[in-house]
């Protein structure tokens, strides 16, 4: 399975991004207040979010073009995409299996079985990027599966407390005719709007090459996984959002498929250190970033990617 080269090494990231007035990642159940910690502060970036930013940039990149396509997308229905796998394969799942070893009738009409499922799960691999990268649960409808993706990440999480400003804003005209009448023709609404002032945010990632090696996930898919971390932010923009952007993005590099150290020391050796402690930070350049190269054991390398 795979459509490049095949990953040799573990990797583990450390990535920093910031937000200069507006709200990273809103929470709907909060009335859409940006993420934070209740009890320290610090402002928080799931990572549901950052892995849709890379399924949006990859999208944009690659027009929707195999093997680049997006499984999990706005308004999909996961279970057609499944069933045209299956099509894709020539296996018809109203008719007993063409191959007698996956059983002599279908157990169940509209659903693969046997090794079936195993075909329907590599070419979902094959054609769609977020499934070798992320994972990805296969097993409704059709059933192709379940994919245990060797890209993961942690949450984001701000260096220092945060603090969310809300902010009253006027639209200058209504919906219907009936709110204009209600209004007396003062077509003003109020809303609410929430920002963050500055937030400098921190995430760590995780490489697995077995698994990697299992879905298909390729040196080439690690490029673009590379480039993607680094620009994702720059087709983002939004009046909600502010300005974002990807600030540092530090690989550690494993000489080994297993990997050589434990990430919990490689990612202590990755510090930022705000200039002025007295002051709020307000700019990137408030902080600085610090690696401890002497802190690196044996067998791994450091890559300072931006």
């Amino acid at each position: 399975m795979g459509n490049g080269k095949e990953i040799q090494n573990r990797y583990d990231f450390v990535l920093y991004f910031d937000i200069k007035d507006g709200n990273p990642n809103g929470d709907p159940d909060a009335g859409n207040l940006p993420r934070v910690d209740a009890e320290t502060g610090h402002g928080l970036v799931t990572d549901v979010c950052l892995k849709r930013k890379i399924r949006n940039y990859v999208t944009l990149k690659n027009e929707e073009q195999s093997p680049y396509a997006i499984f999990i997308k706005e308004k999909a229905i996961l279970n057609n995409t499944i069933e045209k796998a299956y099509a894709s394969l020539g296996i018809d799942l109203n008719e007993a299996p063409a191959d007698q070893n996956d059983g002599k009738k279908r157990n169940k009409t509209g659903q693969g079985q046997g090794k079936e499922v195993d075909r329907a799960r590599k070419y979902m691999c094959e054609n769609f990027f977020d499934i070798r990268t992320f994972g990805a649960v296969l097993s409704t409808g059709a059933n192709a599966g379940q994919v245990r993706g060797p890209v993961q990440f942690t949450f984001g999480r701000s260096v220092d407390p945060v603090v969310a400003l809300e902010h009253s804003i006027t639209r200058m005209a209504v919906a219907t005719e009936a709110e204009a009448e209600k209004q007396g023709g003062d077509n003003r609404t109020m809303g609410r709007k929430f920002t963050v002032p500055y937030g400098l945010y921190r995430a760590h990632g995780f490489i697995s090459a077995p698994l990697a090696n299992q879905t298909g996930f390729s040196v080439e898919d690690l490029e673009l996984l590379w480039e993607a971390l680094q620009n994702m932010f720059e087709h983002d923009r939004s009046a909600a959002r502010g300005l974002m952007g990807t600030r540092k993005l530090i690989v550690f590099e494993h000489a080994s498929k297993m990997g050589n150290a434990p990430v919990q020391k490689l990612f202590d050796a990755v510090k930022a250190e705000k200039r002025d402690q007295q002051r709020p930070a307000r700019e990137f350049s408030d902080y600085r970033i610090l690696i401890d190269k002497d802190a690196i054991p044996q067998g791994v390398k450091v890559l300072e990617l931006l």
